[in-house]
């Protein structure tokens, strides 16, 4: 009686097996996201997305203090504007290696809603960018706790 092949399983199938650039890209890629070694937080995540886009809002809002001489010098408003930009860029650097860069980034609202005194249209988007930064700082812990429960669940 010879023996029957069988059909291929699921299981069977062989593991994808990625090229030595299509590796580099991977980690490349996971690591300007900010995973190490699968660990990752939402919190984190999105504080840096709120963070980068805020940064092209705080840029304009300098722009836009040089172009109608709110300030005298006029240069002024370029000075407020990329000194509170570098401060969001040092917020993005440290956003992932602890709650440094949280912190910076509630600094960074404080500071925004304070650009509403020499202009008060800023304050609008100020507390746009305020309320944005403060659900997702409450819905990425929420999410990051119950993944650690649920990590929990099934190591248990």
């Amino acid at each position: 009686m010879t023996p029957v092949a069988s059909a291929p399983q699921p299981d069977d199938e062989p593991e994808l097996q990625l090229s030595p650039s299509e590796t580099m890209a991977h980690n490349s890629a996971m690591r300007l996201a900010g995973s190490r070694r699968g660990q990752r937080s939402t919190q984190k995540a999105l504080a840096s997305i709120v963070l980068g886009f805020e940064l092209i809002i705080v840029v304009l809002i300098g722009l836009t203090l040089f172009g109608l001489s709110v300030l005298e010098p006029r240069e002024l408003g370029l000075v407020i504007g990329g000194g509170l930009a570098a401060v969001i860029v040092l917020g993005l650097a440290t956003v992932r290696l602890g709650r440094v860069g949280i912190v910076i980034g509630w600094i960074v609202h404080a500071l925004m809603l304070g650009t509403a005194i020499l202009l008060p249209q800023a304050l609008i988007v100020g507390l746009l960018f305020t309320a944005l930064w403060i659900y997702c700082m409450v819905k990425g812990a929420q999410i990051d706790r119950a993944r650690l429960q649920w990590l929990a669940a099934q190591d248990g």
